[in-house]
């Protein structure tokens, strides 16, 4: 990756696991099989090449309405895919954490998550976070809800209520806002993820189903991101003559 500019944090919507089984003429749920296999390799790559956040959207607030043997099997191999990782992401410092309502998962499920971020709460190497039961309009909302209880409270004056006093309410309060968002499967929407976050995120859109998003796919992206001038709102600078 030499010569790159590497996006301090990634976010990815990973779409097109159901129409990757579906060419194949499989279940829906080996889709999200392979979708979770692939994960491990995006993961890895992000740590080799220096990216210091991952999100990817893995449960949205919207996915319950799916039938409900695919949601339980998603439950499960969510599960799976921790016991498993636990000791790659030890191996590669990698540090875990989730955003999101997580008290709607499975209780069995919620207990691998803790325990996967707790010990992998002192790693300093990437940190890989999953979006789970995950809604931007309800993340905003319950940010606000929380605001206006601290100004009922006389905890905040609501004349000093700015974005960053807004963002310190939201689930990613720790975590910088994307650089880079990637969204598989050709999809041109964002569908509730990160709203508020991806103000000035550029946009990388690829044909490719997610279970085919490889090494090679995401150095795809990077390189675009590379050529993107990133100006905030701001004109493009050009040196002056006199």
């Amino acid at each position: 990756m030499d010569k790159i500019t590497i996006p301090e944090h990634i976010a990815i919507i990973m779409d097109g696991n159901g129409r990757w089984a579906k060419k194949r003429g499989l279940p829906r749920v080996k889709g999200h099989y392979e979708g979770a296999k692939g994960v491990r390799g995006i993961v890895e790559s992000c740590s080799d090449i220096g990216v210091k956040y991952l999100t990817l959207y893995a449960f949205s607030t919207e996915n319950w309405k799916r039938p409900k043997a695919e949601i339980w099997a998603l439950m499960a191999l969510l599960k799976r895919f921790l016991k498993a990782e636990l000791k790659t992401m030890m191996k590669n410092d990698i540090r875990f954490k989730t955003i999101g309502d997580i008290k709607k998962l499975p209780s069995d499920v919620r207990a691998e998550i803790k325990s996967v971020t707790k010990k992998t709460a002192l790693n300093r190497g990437l940190t890989f976070i999953l979006a789970l039961n995950y809604g931007s309009r309800p993340e905003i909302v319950k940010a606000a809800r929380a605001i206006a209880k601290e100004c009922v409270e006389g905890k905040i004056n609501p004349s000093s209520i700015d974005e960053s006093v807004f963002e310190k309410h939201l689930d990613t309060c720790d975590i910088p806002d994307p650089d880079l968002l990637i969204r598989t499967s050709g999809e041109m929407r964002i569908s509730n993820f990160l709203l508020w976050q991806l103000s000035y995120s550029e946009f990388y859109i690829t044909d490719v189903l997610w279970p085919d998003f490889d090494k090679k796919e995401l150095k795809k992206a990077v390189r675009e991101y590379s050529k993107r001038e990133r100006r905030f709102g701001e004109t493009r600078k050009k040196a002056v003559k006199e």
